[in-house]
C-alpha cells in the first residue's frame, strides 16, 4: 500500500500535459517499469474510463489501484494522484485572490509542452502494437483520428469506432449485438444543464452538488469541462467572470495532475478553503463510484464475444483520440526551432532510451525556463 500511495504521489506531482500526458506516464510506469498489470489489461481499463463519466486518466489510476488492492487500493491510487495537483492549484488561487494575477510560468511551459507531447506519441506507438491486433482495428485507430482532427465529439468518436467493431464481429458471425444497448445507455448520460437567467446566492452545499452533477455527467477532455463550467457558474449561477473561468482553466492545464482540478480553483475563489475542498470532491467522487461498479465487469466484459468487439473497438478509438490530442497540442508547443529540437530529443531519449518521463519534464523544463 505504501509503495502504491508513493507511486501515485509521484505521478500526480510530475504528470503534466492533461490526459493523454498522464495515461502515456501511467503505461510506462505500470505497465513497462513495474509490470503490475499487462498492456491488455491496461487498454481494457483504459477503454472503461472512456467509457464512464469523469477525468479518464484518473478513473485509469484509480482501476490501477482497484486491480492490485481492491477498495483501499482504489481509494489510495485516487487520493494520491488527486492530491499534490490540488495542494498546488489551492495555493495559486490563493495568490490569484491576494493579488489578482497569475504566477508567470511561460518559461517552463515553453520547455515542458514539446517534451510532454514526445511522451503522447511514444505511449500511442507502444499502445498501438497491442489495441491494433486487426486490420479492422487498426482502420478504426486512422478513421478515429481523422474525425478528431475533423472536430467530432470524443464522445461521438467513441460511439463510432464501437459501432463499427461491432458491427463488423455481428456481419462476420451473423448475430445480433449489445451495441444499441451501450450506446443508448451512453448518450442518456450526457444530459444537457438547463440554464437559468437569475443569480443565485453562493451556498457551499449548491457548490459541492453543482461539481457532482458535473463529475457524473461530463465526458471528454478539459474543454469539454470548460463547456459544463460556463453554463453552470456563468450563465445560470453567475458566480464567476468569464476572466475568471478562463483563468481557471489554465491552472488546471499548466499544473500537474488531473486537469479537472481546475473545480479546486473555482471552489476557492468561491468558498474559500471549504470551498476547494467541497468543489474537489464534488468533481472526482463520481469517479471513484464509477470506477467501483464497473472494474469487477471487466473480466465478464471480456469473456462475452459482442462485448469484447465493443471494447476493442473503444481502446483503438482511445488511441486514435490520444493521437488527435498530441497532433493537435503539438501545433501549438513545437512554435520554433528550441521547441523543436526539445521535441526531437525527447524522443529520441524516449524511443532509444527509455528515460524515465519525471527525468525528461524536469530536464525539459530547466531547459525552457534557461532559454526563456
Amino acid at each position: 500500500m505504501s509503495e502504491l500511495a508513493l507511486v501515485f504521489l509521484k505521478l500526480g506531482t510530475i504528470a503534466f500535459g492533461g490526459p493523454a500526458a498522464h495515461i502515456a506516464m501511467m503505461q510506462d510506469e505500470f505497465v513497462r517499469k513495474r509490470r503490475w498489470i499487462s498492456e491488455q489489461d491496461f487498454l481494457d481499463r483504459l477503454a472503461a474510463a472512456n467509457l464512464i463519466p469523469g477525468p479518464s486518466s484518473t478513473e485509469l489510476g484509480i482501476f490501477v489501484g482497484y486491480s492490485k488492492r481492491g477498495w483501499r487500493g482504489l481509494l489510495i491510487a485516487g487520493c494520491c494522484f488527486i492530491l499534490p495537483a490540488a495542494m498546488l492549484v489551492t495555493l495559486i488561487a490563493a495568490a490569484y485572490v491576494r493579488f489578482g494575477t497569475m504566477p508567470q510560468v511561460n518559461g517552463i511551459l515553453y520547455g515542458i509542452k514539446p517534451a510532454v507531447i514526445a511522451i503522447v506519441v511514444q505511449a500511442v506507438w507502444n499502445l498501438s502494437r497491442t489495441a491494433a491486433k486487426t486490420r479492422l482495428l487498426a482502420a478504426i485507430g486512422v478513421t478515429a483520428l481523422a474525425v478528431s482532427l475533423y472536430g467530432l465529439s470524443p464522445l461521438l468518436v467513441l460511439a463510432f469506432s464501437a459501432f463499427v467493431s461491432a458491427g463488423w464481429w455481428s456481419v462476420a458471425r451473423q448475430s445480433r449485438g449489445l451495441l444499441s444497448v451501450a450506446i443508448v445507455k451512453r448518450a442518456g448520460v450526457m444530459a444537457a444543464l438547463v440554464g437559468s437567467t437569475a443569480a443565485v446566492p453562493v451556498s457551499l452545499l449548491r457548490l459541492f452538488l453543482s461539481f457532482l452533477k458535473i463529475g457524473s455527467v461530463v465526458f471528454g477532455s478539459g474543454y469539454v469541462l470548460l463547456a459544463f463550467l460556463r453554463t453552470e457558474f456563468i450563465s445560470r449561477l453567475h458566480w464567476l467572470t468569464e476572466k475568471q473561468l478562463i483563468d481557471a482553466v489554465a491552472v488546471g492545464q499548466f499544473t500537474p495532475g488531473p486537469v479537472f482540478t481546475t473545480a479546486t480553483f473555482i471552489g476557492y475563489l468561491v468558498g474559500g478553503m471549504r470551498g476547494a475542498v467541497l468543489a474537489t470532491t464534488g468533481i472526482f467522487l463520481p469517479g471513484f463510484l464509477f470506477v467501483a461498479l464497473s472494474g469487477p465487469l471487466i473480466p465478464g466484459i471480456r469473456r462475452s464475444p459482442v462485448a469484447s468487439a465493443i471494447l476493442d473497438g473503444v481502446v483503438a478509438g482511445s488511441l486514435g483520440l490520444m493521437a488527435a490530442v498530441a497532433w493537435q497540442l503539438g501545433r501549438a508547443a513545437v512554435i520554433d526551432a528550441p521547441t523543436l529540437v526539445i521535441l526531437a530529443v525527447s524522443l529520441f531519449l524516449l524511443l532509444r532510451y527509455r528515460i524515465n518521463s519525471a527525468w525528461l519534464v524536469g530536464g525539459a523544463a530547466l531547459t525552457g525556463w534557461l532559454i526563456s
